[in-house]
């Protein structure tokens, strides 16, 4: 085994998220400092792309506030990050989704994928 992955997987602690995949639409609830204080704050949004693998994955979302675009990084590994959660699974035949930077309205939509139950 390789010896910086062996310290890295001694170093971070383990979350468990559910399974999610780009194009997903999310809610990430993590924490922040505000000089003593600490709050949990929601980011709601698409998905666009996962990146790396081990403890530098990180993964990230973009959303629209006030008809601009946002897109936020998280580390997947990262102690900030208090909850998960997937709201929509997206139907999408790409792993990177920057087309989505230059699209507006309707069109910067994703179809959702449809899950059997069987």
């Amino acid at each position: 085994m390789d010896a910086i992955k062996f310290v890295q997987e001694q170093m971070s602690k383990k979350q468990e998220y559910p399974a999610f995949r780009t194009g997903d639409n999310v809610v990430v609830s993590y924490k922040i400092v505000e000089g003593a204080k600490e709050r949990i704050q929601s980011y709601r949004g698409d998905v666009i792309k996962i990146n790396g693998e081990g403890a530098t994955k990180t993964f990230t979302v973009r959303k629209i506030s006030n008809g601009i675009g946002v897109e936020r990084i998280f580390p997947y590994a990262g102690p900030a990050i208090v909850d998960l959660k997937v709201l929509k699974r997206g139907k999408v035949r790409r792993s990177k989704l920057y087309y989505l930077r230059s699209l507006v309205g309707k069109k910067a939509r994703i179809k959702e994928r449809k899950i059997s139950k069987s």
